[in-house]
């Protein structure tokens, strides 16, 4: 999860998974037309998001084409974020049993 945490720090690395999710299988050249960087500095993000899992890469004849895998951070949704969302539908789902208990003894509602 350390290497997801690390590529996800970076906004240019941020955005070339945005670009991904938003049309997927794009090649070096259509991504770094999103990005003012060079495309070797593309080309190195890129290589931070393949090893943390985030960007599969699928060969079409001469064709490099990168792939979102959202795996990793459904994994960090998973374990880091829905836990905490959890304990407020807790709070939530109580806060409104005790209003409706409360509704009903005060004879109000």
């Amino acid at each position: 999860m350390d290497a997801v945490f690390k590529a996800l720090a970076d906004p240019s690395r941020r955005k070339l998974l945005d670009q991904l999710y938003l049309h997927n299988g794009q090649t070096l050249g259509e991504l770094c037309e999103h990005l003012e960087m060079t495309r070797q500095a593309v080309t190195k993000h890129l290589a931070l998001l393949e090893s943390a899992n985030l960007v599969v890469i699928i060969w079409q004849g001469r064709e490099k084409l990168h792939y979102l895998n959202s795996a990793p951070i459904q994994d960090i949704c998973d374990r880091w974020l829905s836990k905490y969302a959890r304990h407020q539908l807790d709070a939530l789902s109580t806060l409104k049993r005790t209003l409706e208990e409360h509704t009903r003894e005060t004879g109000h509602g």
